[in-house]
């Protein structure tokens, strides 16, 4: 068995988020079938924009006041949900979404792939937007 505490693990600062690799490719833990990342979503990281990758499971681990958007492109997320921990997420696909909160707020989730490649749009191969 692999072990590690989350304050052992890298964090690396991107727009919108922080994000710690845990399990997959150049993680903490070397897996070559799924990739499981510590996020956190928070004010000190900027905004998020709306995006989409391979199909994707979001654990809420702690939020507050904080919220998912999706829908069928970057400019028209139809759909919004508050977000409270436990709470669990699929997106298929390239289904476009981002996280947010409002002042004070933040989102700290576990973000799940079942793979280690083609997880972003430039890199799938065999899906069609």
């Amino acid at each position: 068995m692999d072990f590690k505490h989350r304050d052992e693990i890298f964090r690396t600062s991107l727009p919108g988020r922080v994000v710690q690799n845990a399990v997959g490719k150049d993680s903490a833990i070397a897996s070559a079938k799924m990739t499981v990342s510590y996020c956190r979503y928070c004010a000190d990281s900027g905004p998020m924009a709306p995006h989409n990758h391979a199909e994707e499971s979001v654990v809420v681990l702690d939020c507050a006041r904080a919220y998912v958007k999706w829908g069928s492109g970057p400019d028209s997320l139809e759909h919004q949900q508050w977000l409270c921990p436990g709470d669990i997420m699929h997106f298929p696909d390239l289904e476009w979404h981002v996280f947010g909160y409002d002042e004070g707020g933040f989102l700290d989730a576990l973000c799940i792939y079942g793979q280690v490649t083609n997880i972003r749009p430039e890199e799938i191969s065999g899906i069609q937007e």
